[in-house]
């Protein structure tokens, strides 16, 4: 469970306080075949919506990232990868938040059995081409800001 802790710091002299969310880090992978992207749909009841993004988790204590985006990946599609390829890292939210998030593409995919943990409702893995999933950008289908970045560097690095 996150919680808020106030951090003291100096700055210019004074004491400031800042109310920041500690967290363990993150993954997200982006499952790419022949040009197609895997996106899942997933109820984020933060925003009170069921939403399009990437397969995602959260970083288990000590966990290496690449391992923890084959567990996720796994879990959430049932896509098994022969590869994973690191596209980028990047804090989500520094400025109240030090999660520090990982994105991998997930290649040579296997299919495989889904396994959600209990506090997840998401749909099947649903395949769009590349052009597709940035069409869904711009038409504001896709607000999940983690996947808007997976599928820039998936044009940039994979296309």
């Amino acid at each position: 469970m996150l919680q808020m802790v106030d951090k003291r710091v100096f700055i210019g002299g004074k004491e400031r306080i800042f109310r920041v969310v500690p967290h363990p880090g993150a993954v997200c992978i982006l499952p790419w075949r022949d040009g197609q992207v895997a996106l899942i749909r997933q109820l984020r009841p933060a925003v009170d919506k069921v939403i399009w993004e990437v397969p995602a988790g959260t970083l288990e204590d000590g966990e290496d990232p690449a391992q923890c985006a084959a567990r996720e990946l796994a879990e959430e599609t049932g896509l098994r990868a022969g590869r994973l390829v690191k596209l980028a890292s990047f804090f989500v939210a520094p400025g109240y938040s030090s999660e520090y998030m990982y994105i991998y593409a997930a290649l040579d995919l296997e299919a495989g059995e889904r396994s959600l943990d209990d506090s997840e409702e998401i749909d099947e893995a649903q395949w769009f081409s590349l052009p597709q999933a940035l069409q869904m950008i711009d038409e504001g289908v896709i607000e999940d800001a983690k996947t808007l970045i997976a599928l820039y560097l998936a044009e940039k690095k994979l296309a």
